[in-house]
């Protein structure tokens, strides 16, 4: 297959699988494309919003619509780890003997919904940490790898609701994206409506089966990226970090800590993928801006002077895209 052939095949399932999604959800349109983005590129997505959304809509329609084996944890404060990863259980065999047999969590699916993950308790939520970055998890005294390709879906609410527990920055970093999801307009709630309480429910059809998704997967890997492109990525990483002689003002004045290696990363695969859906071979200065407030929100700690005077990692990341110059000549 051509190069020009592969892109069109990547356009053309990217947009196959959004549009079976819009049959669903209604608006939202940068979410639905923020999480396509970091289904394509291999990555896990928090959802952030106030319930009601559509959050669990939107994960709930992924799941139908790509040919993947779906699982569902819901989020409490009593859930408990092996409620999650599976434990040993005392099982009788046919010859009448008893032995242990590893029953299986709801972690072990290609696509897995924590739903209302920051409701869990830490330890609960620590069980994630190894499945998110290693894709296998350790129980029953053994290493199990996860089905592959293997996605988390999670979703939270604000963290100054009540009853919720915020995650740690090791498991925020684990995220490809942050989205936070907004409020409908009147456009978009009457539609909601017009879908919810009139006529029967939309079905969405199978779009896209894990060997496709793998192939397209690799295909993003292989987008090339310009070294001062690449280096413009860089420099956005590391104004990020305070007290550095790479740190844009506004970082020195608001954050306590800056994005992990892992946000650059997320900039560039996440910038191909964008190149890939506009039909092109190659990542620009424009898809590394574009993707870069959901990449790195949730990788700033913003310090008690933000907090006093309510500047938020958004905030922080449009100055940063304003300070840092495209041309690593120029200094910020």
């Amino acid at each position: 297959m051509s190069t020009e052939e592969a892109i069109s095949l990547f356009r053309e399932t990217y947009a196959s699988v959004r549009s079976e999604i819009g049959r669903v959800m209604v608006g939202q349109d940068a979410i639905v494309e923020g999480t396509l983005n970091a289904i394509f590129g291999g990555g896990h997505v928090l959802l952030e919003g106030v319930p009601g959304l559509g959050k669990t809509l939107l994960v709930r329609t992924l799941g139908e619509v790509l040919d993947l084996s779906f699982s569902r944890i819901q989020f409490t404060p009593d859930l408990m780890p092996a409620d999650i990863l599976g434990t040993n259980l005392v099982m009788e065999t046919p010859e009448g003997r008893k032995e242990f047999q590893f029953q299986r969590g709801p972690i072990f699916a290609h696509l897995v919904l924590a739903d209302e993950i920051n409701r869990a308790t830490p330890k609960t939520q620590s069980a994630m940490l190894e499945a998110m970055q290693e894709r296998q998890v350790t129980a029953g005294g053994e290493l199990r790898p996860l089905p592959q390709p293997f996605f988390v879906l999670a979703t939270q609410n604000p963290i100054d609701q009540e009853g919720t527990y915020p995650l740690p920055e090791a498991q925020l970093d684990r995220f490809f994206f942050k989205l936070v999801v907004g409020y409908p307009t009147a456009a978009e709630l009457t539609e909601v409506l017009n879908r919810t309480t009139e006529g029967g429910k939309v079905i969405p059809e199978k779009r896209l089966d894990g060997a496709g998704l793998t192939q397209m997967q690799g295909l993003v890997r292989q987008v090339p990226i310009a070294s001062h492109v690449k280096d413009y990525a860089v420099r956005l990483v590391l104004a990020t970090h305070p007290k550095t002689g790479t740190a844009a003002p506004i970082s020195n004045q608001y954050l306590r800590f800056g994005s992990s290696p892992r946000g650059a990363q997320v900039l560039v695969l996440a910038g191909k993928v964008r190149a890939l859906t506009q039909g092109r071979f190659n990542v620009s200065y424009d898809d590394i801006a574009a993707v870069a407030t959901a990449a790195l929100r949730h990788r700033l700690i913003v310090n008690f002077e933000a907090e006093a005077e309510g500047i938020t990692p958004d905030q922080v990341i449009a100055q940063i895209l304003k300070d840092v110059p495209r041309d690593s000549g120029a200094s910020v």
